[in-house]
């Protein structure tokens, strides 16, 4: 608004020195028009009756006018200078400075217009005066020329120079006070004002010829005159509107944008030259906003109640659109002198408010889809707990960092995961446990750097991206910084708790992208935590998961088409008689190029490919196969075949299960499905249908490596199955280690309890197998009995047996008919024994 107050104030300046420069001159030819009179007098009636004439000359060519306003002044196309010619070709040029400025003084005064106007019309008519007779003195003009011709070119070279003298005069004042520039002025609507002057050349021209022949014949002149003025104002007032018109056309389309700024800064731009007003102004009601300027730009943008006072006259309209709504606000055009726009302006403001509401709805419309759209990308890549970075987001940006990581230094992942989060859950509820994740989300994002992103993958897993980083250590120095910001005791509910973390740092391999990153810092983050440590960092010797076996999830296809997995049985043997009760499926890779490969290197991959369900049924079918290749040899034995937790978040996969025994012609109860308990409790509630629905069916389950997950007696009460398996590691340290024994016992009593079957796996000796027998385990399983073999293999040693007994692969622990003591309990657990099927005599 200053800056705008401040261009009006040197437009002023400017005007008010033009206008001088021109008075002053004005007030030389006048001086020297009195001069001259004084000298020679008029003398006759005649030269009174001349002068007289001039100045009603004048005075009718200055009240026959077409106005066109510009801004808040209006400005007039007038025949002064016409009137002018006439005079100075017909009277001495001194009577025609005074006689115009005498005539246009009185025209003026009528009609009231402002001192200024006044002065500089009066003063630029007199100067175009005094030139005019001055120039038409030079070309030898004489009232009786020689010929029309000389006459006529004359009257020509004299009029170029008043017509050049009047535009040079004028048209700067007019540019100033239009606020455009001088050339842009002159030549706007140039072919109307050469066509105007061409007009009243040629009255001139014939005015002059009617005096010469007879003066009475000047009667005629004022109906031609009037007939000319006619046609000519009706051609300049359809030029004004064909390009009001066009203007309003440009503007509207101008208005034809999404942006709220751009369409209000265009509105009031265009406004402002569609209806040449010193200001335009906006204002919105919802939200309560103001915008005001003109061509020139935006002077105030912001609440109306701040925005500056002006003194300016305003023409307000409101914006309300064709269908008559509820108006959203107004647009005003602002004056600095009092204005009346005509009917067609009226009616273009109309028409302009009514675009400009449409352009503020669509606006307002695009930005809301905007603001949603930005939510929903937001809500996209960011976690709506804390509002740090997803999975998504640090995969996605984390991949384009890589790309320029050898320009940028070094880039690091951070893995946190918080222990005994779970704790806090239990303990005080989900709410506060959300809060601690929300603080903890806090102090990782503070303790960061500009660049470094920071993410929760879920749960209580967080990651932290590190850029830019001079070498590989900084890494572990920014860890342990930023690890020792989440030590310090959280506020909770009037409580100071301590959450601990372990974290794993990985640094960017040269192949992989984040996921490989990713996995690295994962695999450091656990063997922090296997070791107690704070912070690991990745080691490739501690990968049991190397880049090498990610690679062969590129030759599953061929392995599944192909065939090259195949099947090999470890026999499970009734402790107490050796005779073989069932056998577990193991499945091995038969790899081209890497050779035998155990489940460990190629299970993950096969889960994260589409090829899970074609390789489980492979391994089914392999495994009922052999039972039905058993069966047929008299040795009815059922196989347990391992289950990925996978496999049971597929609601096809009973159905799958199902149609494989129908396949072989076998009972459901020859399978047994076993269930890894560490990699199933986090998934009760989705594979609880699956499995009751393979249960139903008379399937049997097993929950194998059974004590070494976080919640035994959990997933017994929620999982439907028929035996356990006691983990290796407690068989081999049984005899060395009480706490190892104790979870044995503890198993078989709890398997008693529940009148479940309970195997053991690892038995490598008859120590341990006698030891197991007497605890009251009933089968056992592992090297000491056999190790894993091919089907027809298996079936051989079936036939051969041990001691020549078919069916066993050990001696029994006591003869047939002899009497031996059981331990408290163990006659149950005898009994019970017979839930595993025996092969017949």
């Amino acid at each position: 608004m200053v800056r705008t107050a401040r261009r009006d104030n040197e437009t002023d300046r400017r005007l008010v020195a033009l206008i001088g420069l021109v008075v002053l001159a004005a007030g030389a030819f006048g001086v020297q028009a009195v001069v001259d009179i004084a000298t020679n007098p008029p003398t006759s009636v005649y030269d009174l009756a001349t002068i007289a004439a001039l100045v009603f000359l004048v005075a009718v060519g200055t009240t026959v006018k077409a106005t066109i306003r510009i801004r808040s002044t209006n400005h007039a196309l007038t025949w002064t200078e016409a009137s002018i010619m006439v005079g100075v070709a017909v009277a001495p040029v001194s009577w025609v400075v005074l006689c115009t400025g005498l005539a246009l003084a009185v025209t003026t005064a009528s009609l009231r217009l402002s001192a200024a106007k006044t002065a500089f019309g009066i003063g630029k008519n007199m100067i175009v005066a005094g030139i005019a007779g001055a120039a038409l003195g030079l070309t030898g003009w004489h009232w009786e020329p020689a010929s029309v011709s000389q006459m006529i070119g004359q009257l020509g070279a004299t009029y170029l120079v008043v017509v050049l003298l009047d535009d040079v005069i004028a048209i700067p004042v007019i540019a100033i006070a239009a606020g455009n520039r001088i050339r842009h002025q002159f030549l706007a609507d140039l072919d109307l004002r050469l066509a105007g002057f061409a007009v009243r050349f040629v009255v001139v021209v014939c005015t002059l010829a009617i005096v010469r022949v007879d003066n009475r014949l000047l009667l005629a002149v004022p109906p031609l005159v009037l007939s000319l003025h006619l046609a000519y104002s009706t051609r300049v007032r359809s030029r004004a509107e064909r390009q009001a018109w066009q203007r309003l056309a440009r503007t509207t389309d101008a208005l034809n944008v999404v942006d709220m700024d751009l369409v209000l800064a265009t509105a009031v731009a265009q406004a402002a030259e569609l209806f040449s007003a010193d200001e335009v102004e906006v204002e919105l009601t919802d939200p309560p906003r103001m915008v005001r300027g003109n061509s020139a730009g935006v002077s105030y943008d912001g609440p109306p109640e701040q925005a500056p006072r002006s003194g300016h006259l305003t023409i307000p309209a409101p914006l309300e659109g064709h269908d008559d709504r509820a108006d959203i606000g107004a647009v005003r055009l602002r004056f600095r002198y009092p204005v009346k726009l005509s009917e067609r302006e009226r009616y273009t403001l109309r028409t302009f408010a009514s675009s400009l509401c449409t352009a503020v709805r669509n606006a307002s419309a695009y930005a809301e889809l905007a603001r949603v759209a930005a939510e929903h990308a937001h809500a996209a890549t960011h976690d709506a707990l804390t509002s740090l970075a997803n999975r998504r987001h640090l995969l996605s940006w984390g991949n384009e960092q890589l790309r320029h990581q050898h320009a940028d230094g070094v880039t690091a992942l951070l893995l946190v995961d918080l222990n005994h989060f779970k704790e806090v859950n239990d303990t005080l509820g989900h709410a506060a446990g959300d809060r601690v994740l929300i603080q903890v989300a806090d102090r990782l994002r503070a303790a960061t750097r500009p660049g470094d992103l920071v993410a929760r993958l879920g749960g209580d897993e967080f990651a932290v991206i590190f850029r830019g980083l001079p070498a590989p250590a900084v890494a572990t120095h920014r860890a342990e910084a930023l690890l020792a910001q989440l030590h310090q005791p959280l506020e909770l509910e009037g409580m100071r708790i301590s959450v601990e973390a372990s974290g794993g740092i990985a640094v960017a391999p040269s192949s992989g992208g984040m996921e490989e990153l990713l996995r690295r810092a994962d695999v450091a983050m656990y063997q922090a935590k296997r070791t107690g440590r704070r912070i690991a960092t990745y080691a490739p010797a501690r990968d049991t998961a190397d880049l090498g076996r990610l690679t062969l999830g590129g030759d599953l296809p061929r392995a599944v088409a192909e065939h090259e997995f195949t099947v090999d049985f470890q026999p499970i043997v009734d402790l107490g008689t050796g005779e073989v009760a069932a056998a577990e499926a193991l499945t091995r890779w038969q790899h081209p190029v890497h050779g035998t490969m155990d489940p460990l290197r190629f299970l993950e991959p096969i889960e994260r490919s589409g090829l899970l369900s074609a390789f489980t049924e492979a391994v089914l079918d392999q495994s009922l196969t052999a039972v039905r290749l058993w069966r047929d040899a008299g040795f009815d034995l059922p196989v347990a075949v391992n289950v990925s937790p996978r496999s049971l978040l597929d609601p096809r996969f009973p159905g799958s299960v199902l149609s494989r025994l129908r396949a072989h012609d076998l009972p459901p109860d020859r399978l047994i499905l076993e269930l890894t308990e560490t990699l199933t409790i986090s998934q009760l509630e989705v594979v609880d249908q699956v499995l009751n629905q393979l249960r139903d069916e008379g399937v049997r389950l097993a929950l194998d490596d059974f004590g070494t997950g976080y919640s035994s007696l959990s997933v017994l009460s929620r999982i439907p199955v028929h035996e356990l398996k006691i983990d290796r590691a407690f068989v081999m340290g049984m005899e060395n280690s009480a706490e190892a024994l104790a979870v044995i016992r503890s198993t078989v009593d709890l398997g008693r309890s529940l009148d479940l079957a309970v195997v053991a796996e690892g038995v490598e000796s008859e120590p341990q197998r006698r030891a197991l027998w007497e605890l009251g385990c009933s089968a056992g399983q592992g090297h000491l009995f056999a190790r894993p073999m091919p089907a027809a293999r298996l079936l051989a040693a079936l036939h051969q047996g041990a001691g020549g007994r078919p069916g066993t692969l050990a001696p029994p622990l006591h003869d047939t008919g002899s009497v031996i003591r059981l331990a408290p309990g163990r006659r149950t657990a005898a009994r019970r024994s017979d839930r595993l099927p025996h092969l017949p005599a």
